[in-house]
């Protein structure tokens, strides 16, 4: 934990937003202003669906409740208590999702033509920035586990090889931890940029209780980066689509509050800026302890599920000290392939079968994300119904794909790509040609191809089978993903 509130200067009993709003509540003022439910009357299906008292405080700006937009009293305040509580030098509540979080950090540091340094495992928001600002991806390509066929973190000497060859990049982003819970070395990575005049931003959508729980994976503001996008909503309690956006003391806090001002609501939801307010409160006092109980869960469900045989569920122990650098080891994450079954079909009949609804599941794995709401008894639910799947369903996984990383051939930056003349043919017929839009499996959202890189035979075969196994499949204009956007001139690039 970065800070403790009893040596704190600012009090993390505080939640300005939350009592702003408890203060206004009790005025019963008229309302004469938007959202036009009027506190809900004017919708009853609505309040009774959601609660009297939460629809009372889906509220606009207003003089007493501040403005996300420039914030000057509470939200100053809950922003305040937040950098604090995270060890930052500032912070800004985010309402569009850490994707809007995300997206506002690479804005801040990249322009037209800028390069930056990252893994190509990256959430498709990171891609997404470089479409909107035209920066240009130096891909760190991640050494992959066969075995369990994920991509792993950035390696010191990847990360340095990449700094040589493109001096004159302007950042280097790192995930802090990727989905399946696998660390880089952040703190050494941050020193390789510094030292080269670049700055350092990491994508901490998992790592929220970084900066609260004990003997965890160091976090980005710990390690000196200069902006971390922290979401919230994942392991750390509250709304979903809420996040937080955190800097470091080298970064110009007026700047980045222009840049989230491009693309941000106008209209930020009460509803997520308390729940951030409330649970920063909550992590800040009880984080420590919240976070060890839920480690001990997640301990005891490897050590249960790896006892049952054919399931690997995998922790710490593949720390290697570079391309492995850390592991969360609150982080979940079973391998499937050795019974006979993809990860997303043990995802399915974990739904079907026996209504438990884990994170997602891939083509060799599936994650059941563990956090502060979880209970010791859900998790032997979820261990014996994975026991009676092995039993009912196991077999031969002779043929089954395990790869989940095929290195990518940038031929044009995302954004030229995107908007380039495109034509629609269909996808197996398209090989050898530059993609123009996005496909992926979601969750996790990493792109199995991006605008601008060459479709190869593999990635195809990828695509089909991901496909038959039943995977969550999104991105391009075609929602059967049968059909794909390629560069009407592709043979000029």
């Amino acid at each position: 934990m970065n800070t403790h509130p009893s040596s704190s200067p600012l009090n993390q009993n505080r939640a300005p937003i939350h009592e702003a709003l408890e203060q206004f509540r009790q005025k019963r003022v008229v309302p004469f202003d938007v959202p036009g439910h009027k506190r809900g009357r004017g919708n009853p299906e609505l309040t009774d669906f959601l609660g009297e008292q939460c629809v009372s405080v889906d509220v606009n700006s207003m003089k007493p409740l501040d403005n996300l937009c420039h914030p000057i009293s509470v939200i100053r305040e809950a922003e305040e208590l937040a950098a604090d509580a995270f060890g930052a030098a500032h912070a800004f509540l985010m309402v569009g999702g850490t994707t809007s979080a995300v997206q506002s950090m690479v804005l801040t540091v990249c322009k037209r033509g800028d390069e930056i340094i990252l893994p190509r495992n990256v959430h498709r928001s990171v891609i997404n920035a470089l479409v909107l600002c035209g920066a240009i991806p130096v891909y760190v390509n991640p050494e992959v586990d066969h075995r369990l066929g994920i991509s792993l973190g950035m390696k010191r000497e990847q990360v340095a090889r990449a700094i040589k060859e493109h001096p004159k990049a302007v950042a280097v982003l790192v995930n802090n931890p990727t989905y399946y819970g696998i660390c880089s070395d952040l703190k050494e990575i941050v020193k390789l940029a510094h030292d080269h005049n670049m700055l350092c931003l990491a994508d901490e959508a998992h790592g929220t209780h970084f900066y609260f729980g004990k003997d965890l994976p160091i976090s980005a503001m710990a390690a000196g980066a200069d902006l971390a996008s922290v979401s919230m909503h994942k392991s750390g309690g509250s709304l979903t689509q809420s996040s937080f956006l955190l800097a470091g003391p080298n970064m110009n806090e007026g700047y980045i509050r222009q840049i989230i001002n491009l693309t941000q609501t106008t209209s930020g939801s009460y509803l997520l800026m308390s729940s951030l307010d409330i649970s920063r409160r909550n992590l800040a006092l009880r984080g420590e302890k919240i976070f060890e109980q839920v480690r001990r869960i997640a301990e005891y469900a490897r050590n249960e599920i790896n006892s049952i045989g054919g399931y690997y569920a995998f922790g710490p122990e593949l720390i290697n000290g570079d391309s492995i650098f850390d592991f969360d080891p609150i982080k979940l994450s079973i391998h499937t392939l050795d019974i006979g079954l993809a990860g997303i079909e043990v995802y399915d009949l974990l739904r079907d079968d026996y209504d438990i609804q884990i994170e997602f599941g891939d083509i060799g794995n599936i994650l059941a994300y563990l956090s502060i709401g979880d209970r010791i008894q859900e998790v032997e639910r979820l261990v014996s119904a994975l026991s009676e799947i092995r039993r009912r369903f196991q077999h031969d996984s002779t043929g089954m794909l395990s790869q989940e990383y095929i290195p990518p051939k940038v031929i044009v930056s995302p954004q030229d790509a995107f908007y380039a003349d495109k034509i629609s043919l269909p996808i197996m017929e398209t090989e050898g040609m530059i993609c123009s839009e996005f496909v992926m499996c979601y969750p996790p959202g990493i792109p199995i191809l991006a605008p601008g890189e060459k479709i190869t035979a593999d990635i195809l075969n990828y695509i089909k089978y991901a496909k038959e196994k039943g995977c969550n499949m999104t991105g391009p204009e075609d929602p059967a993903i049968e059909r794909l956007n390629v560069l009407k001139n592709y043979h000029l690039y």
